[in-house]
């Protein structure tokens, strides 16, 4: 008895200080059935011979029997809250049938004798299933499944708090008393607790199951609480304007608040040090990015991710000045003359990054442990030392990375072994090794401190002169690094023949690319597959695959538009398919039946 009266006085306390939950959602995730659907059939993906393999096998996973209760051809939707005083989130999934969902429930629990009886309940609108565990409440009316959960986690704060003694009869208070969201524990004494000292006696667990029990018990009937204000009135979808209705699936969240949950959870463990007093702000960084969209996209020839970063105005004018970068056209005549096995072109404003150091340092760094006029003064003397002038031509901003091949050389290398008498002695391997074939390419107009460098390095015996280049000693391991140097032009890599093209067609084609990019990326699938292939670690077993693959797919894109637009810059993914006669989720489930049946 005494357990029940100690249960029913934290559950009136509670009912008394009852709170809704926050309509503001920090993250928002749609999978576009109704979009999707336009695209490929349902059907053919769900009856595809890949899928009936895992219902048949060891996994014994039927996709099937949860297309026949959920309509997959419109939205399914998660989203929640993390940065608000009841944190949460919320699964919604449209149905076929609210009987079928209750006999579905019935019969995996009783798959699962573990899981124990089920506790199934009718409200006339709406019925709900309590998981045995407590962590998720699940409920549906005619139209729609919800999967609701409280995310707050209890905490044992003080070890010295008197005993909480909580039994069954704590966790089959239900029906009226779900008027609940979150347990607070008062009592008149004011224990005092030696930090130095913590009890991890039996007592002290015993103390913190119980605690962890009323906790979870209290928090299963505040989900109930929410679930009824959900259902009662009649189910609202719920929607935001964040995601793209075009996309198959789009996905967006707060980046302020994530940033600020990451911090929460981390001040636990920074409490412990004094590092964390000159870290930024957990909000700071909300000030500059607003959001982040990440959308998927599923075509016949190609599947595509775009990321649009949205940034505050202020921050979003310094991005725009920092990627609407000039290209320096010299970088181009080292360009190779046939299209390489992959490559990375990346060009922002060095001098645009310096000059806006001090505009956005203090709102970083801006922290109660340290005083604005210090940090002002730390801007102010940065700024006087640097010449962005001069310092932006270290480094202009132009860089480029170049994969041309993989040979396989011989290489010899000093090692150091023990005999029987644990004597070492120096001994000379020669081996083959796959070599990526590779070269650097960045800009740097400063009149003299590149070539300053070059001459520190010959004095210093680092670097050999080979004619109009420089051969960097003890590399042979790498495929002898070079550097050759051009004016403005600074190239670092390991096969000097292939930064003298003999035509610039593929410059002219990567020029064309950058007009409206400041990103430009590709890997050729097949040719980084041959080359792979010619040496000699690839396996006759991964050639075989690699070679199924490719006549799949041709290639791998990335690019990243140089303008922002309403404050958003996006960056695309794609991965492009050789065919366009089917979806590229059928295209490939095809190449996965194929592969796993060799």
């Amino acid at each position: 008895m005494k357990q029940f009266f100690t249960f029913l006085i934290l559950l009136t306390f509670t009912l008394a200080h009852s709170q809704t939950l926050s309509p503001k959602q920090d993250y928002f995730v749609q999978f576009n059935g109704s979009q999707l659907s336009k695209k490929v059939s349902i059907a053919e993906v769900l009856n595809h011979s890949v899928l009936k393999k895992y219902k048949d096998g060891k996994m014994n996973l039927d996709i099937n029997q949860y297309a026949d209760l959920i309509k997959l051809d419109q939205k399914i939707t998660v989203h929640g809250n993390y940065s608000d005083s009841i944190p949460y989130y919320q699964v919604t999934i449209p149905i076929k049938d609210k009987n079928a969902i209750k006999n579905f429930l019935i019969q995996k629990n009783k798959e699962n004798d573990s899981l124990g009886k089920p506790l199934i309940e009718d409200f006339g609108q709406y019925s709900v299933y309590n998981s045995p565990d407590k962590k998720t409440t699940v409920a549906w009316n005619d139209s729609y499944l919800v999967f609701f959960g409280l995310t707050k986690k209890h905490e044992y704060k003080d070890y010295s708090y008197p005993e909480v003694e909580v039994d069954s009869a704590a966790t089959a208070v239900t029906g009226d008393a779900s008027e609940v969201s979150e347990v607070v524990v008062e009592t008149n004494e004011v224990p005092v607790v030696d930090t130095a000292y913590v009890d991890y006696s039996d007592n002290y667990y015993a103390n913190f199951q119980k605690e962890q029990i009323a906790f979870d018990s209290i928090q299963a009937i505040s989900q109930n609480r929410f679930v009824k204000l959900l259902f009662e009135n009649g189910f609202t979808v719920p929607a935001s304007e964040k995601v793209h209705q075009n996309a198959d699936i789009s996905c967006w969240v707060d980046y302020g608040t994530a940033i600020s949950s990451f911090n929460t959870a981390y001040a636990a463990l920074a409490r412990f040090t004094t590092y964390n007093k000159f870290l930024p702000g957990q909000n700071n960084l909300g000030n500059f990015v607003k959001g982040i969209n990440v959308d998927f996209y599923f075509d016949n020839d190609n599947a595509r991710v775009e990321e649009i970063v949205e940034y505050s105005k202020p921050m979003a004018d310094i991005v725009g000045k920092i990627s609407n970068r000039k290209v320096n056209k010299n970088i181009f005549n080292y360009f190779p003359a046939k299209k390489p096995l992959g490559y990375m072109t990346y060009h922002f404003n060095t001098k645009e990054i310096l000059n806006s150091f001090p505009a956005f340092s203090t709102e970083i760094f801006s922290n109660p442990y340290i005083l604005k006029e210090d940090i002002s003064v730390a801007t102010d003397l940065i700024s006087t030392i640097i010449d962005e002038e001069a310092t932006a031509t270290l480094f202009d901003g132009d860089i480029s990375v170049f994969l041309y091949d993989v040979v396989e050389r011989e290489v010899t290398s000093k090692t150091f072994e023990y005999d029987e008498n644990y004597e070492s002695k120096e001994v000379v391997k020669t081996i083959k090794k796959a070599i990526p074939q590779f070269s650097v390419i960045f800009t740097s107009t400063h009149p003299t401190f590149a070539d300053k460098l070059i001459q520190l390095g010959v004095r210093k015996k680092g670097l050999v002169q080979k004619g109009n280049y420089y051969e960097i000693k003890g590399t042979q391991e790498y495929g002898n690094l070079f550097i050759f140097k051009d004016k403005d032009v600074v190239v670092v890599g390991n096969n000097i023949d292939a930064i003298f093209p003999k035509d610039n067609s593929f410059s002219k084609e990567v020029k064309k690319e950058l007009k409206q990019h400041y990103i430009s990326a590709k890997v050729s699938l097949d040719k980084l597959v041959t080359a792979y292939s010619n040496t000699g670690e690839a396996k006759e077993s991964e050639i075989k695959s690699f070679n199924r693959l490719t006549q799949q797919f041709t290639d791998v894109t990335l690019y990243s538009a140089k303008k922002l637009t309403d404050n958003k810059l996006k960056f695309e993914l794609k991965l492009n398919s050789s065919k366009g006669d089917k979806n590229i989720i059928l295209q490939t489930l095809d190449l996965v039946d194929e592969l796993s049946t060799k």
